[in-house]
């Protein structure tokens, strides 16, 4: 069970699977906003909705915040989304079409696994495929980060990221990995086939059989001092390049 505490977050749950949202707290205000059907507050249309779907709110005050001392107007108690096999990730991939799926390779931050959802959401990538081990899964944070991203994308959980790349090469996807260390530049490449686009660890990138296992290597020609991106903004920059 995770808690969802962003109305974008909870919205999108309630589009894709409105029977998996078990619970709604909403402070005592809502109560005669929604009375009053008021859509101002961006919480109201969420909370409406649900009303329509019968999932249950409860109007109490909701325990503050101890880091900053805020209390969260609305929470939601909703089951986690669940994975699906590498075979319905990869299925019905035309070799002559482009199209663009993502390989995370230990990304632990929840921030940075959230914004990826999200980015990848927003440019309609086709899936991500995750590792399981030394990994970031997907926590309240990711969700609520995401912004109903996580919701729109289906993604699969592998324990070998090798054999799951494999798969991937004979399911006609082309494997592109990111490094800062790499020679030749993501920009030279065009969406021409279909690409796994493969993204490492926060801090120590790709693992080396993950490297291996690519068909390329690439990276984001650095034009300043910082000579490094996070990985969730290393994400955009190549997905957004990928679907111009």
């Amino acid at each position: 069970m995770i808690t969802i505490k962003n109305p974008h977050s909870l919205r999108a749950a309630l589009k894709n699977r409105p029977g998996d949202i078990k619970k709604i707290s909403a402070s005592p205000r809502y109560k005669s906003l929604l009375d009053r059907k008021e859509k101002n507050d961006p919480w109201c249309e969420v909370l409406l909705a649900a009303k329509s779907e019968k999932i249950p709110i409860q109007f109490e005050m909701i325990k503050k915040n101890d880091s900053d001392g805020r209390s969260e107007t609305v929470t939601a108690q909703v089951l986690e989304k669940q994975p699906v096999s590498l075979e319905k990730l990869f299925q019905n991939i035309d070799p002559n079409k482009p199209s663009i799926y993502l390989a995370l390779d230990c990304i632990q931050d929840p921030q940075n696994l959230g914004s990826i959802f999200r980015t990848a959401s927003f440019f309609d990538i086709k899936g991500i495929l995750m590792t399981e081990e030394r990994s970031c899964s997907l926590t309240s944070t990711v969700y609520d980060v995401a912004s109903g991203g996580v919701e729109s994308i289906s993604f699969a959980i592998e324990t070998n990221l090798k054999q799951a790349i494999d798969a991937a090469k004979a399911s006609h996807l082309w494997v592109l990995g990111t490094s800062e260390h790499a020679k030749d530049s993501l920009f030279k490449l065009t969406a021409d086939r279909p690409w796994l686009l493969v993204l490492g660890n926060e801090e120590k990138g790709l693992r080396q059989l993950t490297q291996k296992s690519c068909d390329m290597m690439c990276t984001i020609p650095q034009k300043g001092e910082v000579s490094s991106l996070n990985v969730s903004v290393a994400a955009a920059i190549s997905i957004s390049h990928f679907s111009k």
